[in-house]
């Protein structure tokens, strides 16, 4: 077995704690509507993240958004500037009218009908995203411990504005890498074997010198299965792998990394 050269890192619920940054602005705005009309707020959160995944699943755009994993919830606050492909285009024109209508139609679920405070709501919970750039606590000690000793490569799913923006939100994150590779720009998403390919080229390792570290099974451990790379799973909710898509190691939390390598 070859000696590790590189790690590859994943982005989001890897580096950076996307889920609680999500979480934190869902339960401001929601608190933010009650403190205005009847409703419960995680009740709203429940019927909005349903209301979002419905229509977002409606978009013409979507089987596009879903190949390079641009989810629901990241439609509910990006902007999707980016010019790269004719999708990133509507969904640019389309999210500020799908980001609202999330919202009215979790309202109107609960018995509210109104449209003013649904994109009120809607423009809140952005701005709410957008102040909580976090990371893990172990983010930044495990980045400085393996610099000095491996080529880093951040590979990343999603629109590419969106996830620069999460990448330039957290000040000296990108100093940590050699290559950042988001699968907006590239084309195709992980798990497909190409980007890991091409982040193995950017690299100039072969994918038995490589590491793959994510949280995601279906994209981060399925992928780097696919070439032949070894991987490292954050399960952080402690579910159980699949025989058939085992990770090399498994560990709870980001700091463990650093005892395997």
């Amino acid at each position: 077995m070859k000696p590790i050269k590189a790690i590859i890192f994943d982005l989001d619920n890897t580096l950076l704690w996307d889920e609680r940054s999500i979480q934190e602005a869902f339960e401001v705005t929601c608190e933010s509507a009650a403190a205005s009309v009847n409703v419960t707020p995680s009740e709203l959160e429940q019927e909005v993240r349903a209301s979002s995944e419905r229509l977002f699943e409606e978009m013409a755009c979507y089987d596009y958004a879903k190949m390079i994993e641009i989810t629901h919830l990241e439609a509910l606050w990006g902007r999707f500037d980016a010019k790269e492909h004719p999708s990133f285009l509507e969904l640019g024109q389309l999210a500020p009218m799908f980001q609202k209508s999330a919202w009215t139609q979790g309202l109107l679920k609960l018995g509210i009908n109104d449209p003013a405070l649904g994109e009120i709501l809607a423009l809140r919970f952005a701005k709410e995203r957008r102040e909580r750039p976090l990371v893990y606590e172990a983010t930044f000690e495990v980045l400085q411990n393996l610099r000095p000793k491996y080529s880093l490569l951040l590979l990343t799913n999603g629109a590419p504005d969106l996830q620069q923006e999460k990448v330039d939100s957290i000040p000296g994150l990108a100093d940590y890498f050699d290559h950042i590779l988001i699968s907006g720009v590239y084309g195709r998403g992980k798990p497909d074997p190409t980007i890991f390919e091409h982040a193995l080229k950017l690299l100039d390792v072969t994918a038995e010198e490589a590491l793959m570290v994510g949280d995601n099974l279906d994209t981060d451990i399925k992928g780097a299965l696919a070439v032949g790379m070894r991987s490292v799973w954050i399960n952080h909710h402690q579910r159980t792998a699949p025989v058939h898509n085992l990770p090399s190691h498994e560990i709870t939390a980001l700091q463990d990394l650093l005892a395997l390598v």
